[in-house]
């Protein structure tokens, strides 16, 4: 890290944060109240583990139960401060990753009640071709969480919207990572009609200079007629 730490650098490293991105989950965390005691957690993209421990401290005590699942393609140890044995990773290409794969390691394989997206793309400082790979990933994660019904869904409502084949089971919540451009609105029209509250979020800890945006999606709805 170049230049002074800031304020965040600082208290993630007072607080045994791996990374001052665990201030984001955090504020999201205590907003919208994403992760319940007991929830068992994707999240994708999860290197180098800080929403891996916001995570687990959101599952509340080790006898609540609950597991956090990260994958990144990168190979992510476990952090050892505040994560416990409810936490695991694997390594994968989440573009290239079965979905059934990804099932087999959820409970009684029925799915997660979280799925988490951090995703990022290496940044290249073309601000076009950084806001297409972010929204490729960001149909990806929503790919994973709610299956191809989200694109039916979004083109003809009328039809009804199910999620049967996604990772997300019914009254989920979803967070996805996206760099700020004309492409996020595309975002909004596949989710809204999925979940019942659909909401944009910047939170404080992100730097100034970033694109980053998140889009907050809470209770995924079964099929509606």
């Amino acid at each position: 890290m170049s230049g002074t730490p800031d304020f965040y650098y600082r208290e993630a490293q007072r607080l045994g944060y791996v990374a001052r991105s665990a201030f984001k989950l955090l504020q999201m965390q205590k907003q919208y109240n994403i992760i319940t005691p007991g929830a068992s957690v994707l999240d994708l993209g999860c290197a180098p583990g800080a929403w891996l421990q916001v995570a687990c401290q959101s599952l509340g005590p080790l006898g609540k139960g609950g597991i956090v699942l990260g994958v990144d393609v990168k190979k992510v140890k476990v952090p050892s401060k505040h994560c416990d044995a409810r936490v695991k990773t694997i390594s994968a290409d989440v573009m290239k990753l079965p979905i059934e794969k990804v099932r087999a390691h959820s409970p009684q394989q029925k799915g997660f009640s979280v799925v988490l997206s951090d995703m990022c793309p290496l940044v290249s400082g073309i601000t076009s071709r950084d806001a297409a790979l972010s929204a490729e990933l960001g149909m990806r994660a929503i790919d994973m969480a709610v299956g191809r019904s989200a694109y039916d869904c979004s083109n003809s409502p009328e039809d009804g919207c199910s999620a049967a084949d996604g990772l997300l089971q019914p009254g989920g919540n979803l967070i996805v990572k996206l760099l700020e451009s004309e492409d996020v609105k595309e975002f909004n029209q596949i989710c809204k009609p999925l979940f019942k509250k659909a909401s944009w979020l910047r939170p404080k800890a992100t730097r100034s200079c970033s694109r980053e945006i998140y889009l907050i999606c809470q209770s995924l709805q079964g099929r509606r007629t």
